[in-house]
């Protein structure tokens, strides 16, 4: 059995005022501090039973995500990641990263 090459995403056309779509979204210019309106909750699913402190709702670039993400990271002193506009911290922290998010001038609930 053979198996099938894909192309890899290349679209080919001959016509001239063809415009290939792209599925990548843009990033966006990271909103100042006083304009995030970041939720903060308790999180278990397909984690098996482990609790997460899951930060969602940041509007910016994933630089921007990353670094506050790596911030909060060492406040709490756990492993975590940020990716997909969410921050992930193990643990609940929950009180400790609404407080700290509000110092550092964020609307967060």
């Amino acid at each position: 059995m053979s198996k099938k090459k894909g192309s890899g995403g290349i679209v080919y056309s001959t016509n001239p005022q063809f415009t290939p779509d792209n599925d990548e979204p843009e990033e966006t210019d990271t909103l100042g501090n006083a304009h995030q309106q970041l939720r903060v909750k308790l999180d278990t699913k397909k984690r098996a039973g482990k609790v997460v402190t899951l930060i969602d709702g940041f509007v910016g670039k994933t630089d921007d995500l990353e670094e506050l993400g790596k911030k909060l990271k060492t406040k709490c002193g756990a492993g975590g990641s940020a990716k997909d506009g969410q921050i992930l911290i193990q643990g609940d922290y929950r009180e400790k990263i609404v407080k700290w998010l509000q110092e550092w001038g964020y609307k967060a609930k």
